[in-house]
C-alpha cells in the first residue's frame, strides 16, 4: 500500500560522474511514527565525494495493519514479518 509524498527534496554537491560511473546511495529511515515516515538518502560519487543527498516524508497512516504490510530486520536486509512482495 502506499501514502502520499509530503515532502520531498533533493540537492546536488558535485558532480555524479560521467557515463558508466558508479554512484553509490546510502539510505535510512530516520523515523516512523502512526501517519508519517521520514527517509533520507546520500549519494556519492566513484570518488567517494558526497554528489547530492535527499529527504522525503511520506503519509503512511493507513499501511499501519493492512494486510500486505511488512516489518524489516533493523539493518532493513530482511522482511521479518509479512511477505516480500516483487510485481
Amino acid at each position: 500500500m502506499t501514502g502520499v509524498s509530503v515532502d520531498i527534496g533533493t540537492s546536488f554537491v558535485k558532480p555524479g560522474g560521467k557515463p558508466g560511473d558508479v554512484l553509490t546511495a546510502k539510505a535510512i529511515v530516520t523515523g516512523i511514527g502512526k501517519s508519517l515516515a521520514y527517509t533520507k538518502v546520500d549519494f556519492y560519487n566513484s570518488k567517494g565525494q558526497l554528489a547530492a543527498y535527499g529527504h522525503h516524508t511520506k503519509y503512511v497512516g493507513k499501511s499501519a495493519g493492512h494486510e500486505k504490510d511488512v516489518k524489516f530486520s533493523d539493518d532493513g536486509e530482511t522482511v521479518v514479518e509479512g511477505e516480500d512482495v516483487v510485481e
